[in-house]
């Protein structure tokens, strides 16, 4: 079977979990893979002489969708898996007998958890967002199967959207599994990873920190300087953006992540497969990643400040974080494995060719 994956951005969750799946699927001996797109900003080594460039840098740049179409074609792949926005609308049109895949993997920016809820009285995204939202909901219906890592973005699209459930599949996203290493003792050293914007919530986790802990951040965007001086005499370092994050959360103790709105975040998946425990807010998949038996959760409202408080001076006053350590390791190799992932795509593109 060949598989092509399309990519219209270097870097970010969707590049990142390409890079692993596509890896895994051609060490299957299952599949023949090649990745269509810009250079991975990470582990690009990883699908050397796999990796073929084009460029669609604009949503509506007409002559880059058709150039990177013909690109697909000549290569005669039996399946096609977009793996973001733009790459979903430009493979959504390529017709014949290809089938195309498109992975959702998050909603737009100023879409409010209350709104992709359904809470009633929510805030009710921008116009130019509710455009998008529709354009989303006409790729779904257009390509063969819509892949969503988290439940509930398969619910989101099936209640708000209206794609039909059975067009619909729930795939786990894959993070690299190394060697886990649990904290040595009470946690103290906070990791924040994660693009430096208003939903990532790093002013209510700044305001929140414990005196006894200390945080870096690794990350960046267009709030770093903004976040920078509100940090101003804490012991918070600020990193940028790093490409070894898996490194870095085996140097911390924790991973916090104070979003405001996430599916199914990488770093969650990282923190678990290297052994650490999180703090997270209880926002999209968040929850049902970290609903591991035996582990201790800290959770806290998204925005709520005092709670997210209360969950880190909890943590810290954990006499075994390692315990939850060992069992978050455990559950990351059984569910978000490159192999698990690889092979429940398999199963997935079998049935549609």
């Amino acid at each position: 079977m060949r598989v092509a994956f399309v990519l219209t951005q270097d870097r970010g969750g969707p590049v990142d979990v390409t890079v692993r799946l596509a890896a895994a699927l051609q060490a299957s001996g299952e599949a023949e893979v090649r990745v269509f797109g810009p250079v991975p900003a990470r582990d690009a080594d990883l699908i050397a002489g796999r990796h073929e460039e084009i460029s669609v840098p604009r949503k509506g740049d007409l002559r880059a969708s058709r150039r990177a179409r013909a690109k697909l074609r000549a290569w005669r792949p039996d399946v096609v898996h977009a793996q973001d926005r733009r790459s979903g609308l430009v493979c959504a049109g390529l017709g014949g007998d290809i089938r195309v895949v498109h992975t959702y993997h998050g909603v737009p920016d100023d879409v409010s958890e209350p709104w992709f809820r359904g809470i009633p009285g929510a805030r009710r995204p921008s116009t130019y967002t509710m455009t998008v939202l529709a354009a989303d909901a006409l790729v779904a219906r257009r390509v063969g199967r819509t892949v969503v890592p988290a439940p509930s973005m398969g619910r989101f699209l099936f209640d708000r959207l209206r794609v039909p459930a059975q067009r619909v599949t729930h795939i786990d996203n894959c993070v690299a599994i190394g060697h886990a290493e649990p904290p040595a003792g009470p946690v103290r050293r906070l990791l924040f990873v994660g693009l430096l914007v208003e939903r990532k919530g790093l002013p209510a986790l700044l305001e929140a920190l414990p005196p006894n802990a200390t945080l870096t951040v690794a990350g960046d965007g267009p709030q770093r300087a903004k976040y920078e001086q509100l940090a101003a005499g804490l012991p918070v370092e600020f990193l940028g953006f790093r490409a070894d994050v898996p490194d870095l959360l085996r140097k911390h103790d924790a991973l916090v992540l104070p979003s405001t709105m996430e599916q199914q975040p990488l770093v969650v998946a990282e923190a678990m497969a290297a052994g650490k425990p999180v703090v997270a807010t209880d926002t999209g998949g968040v929850a049902d990643m970290l609903d591991a038996p035996g582990t201790a959760r800290f959770l806290a409202a998204p925005g709520d400040v005092a709670a997210l408080g209360k969950q880190l001076r909890r943590l810290l006053a954990d006499p075994d974080p390692a315990r939850t350590g060992r069992l978050f390791a455990a559950r990351a190799r059984e569910r978000f494995s490159p192999e698990v992932c690889a092979q429940r795509h398999l199963e997935l593109y079998r049935s549609l060719t």
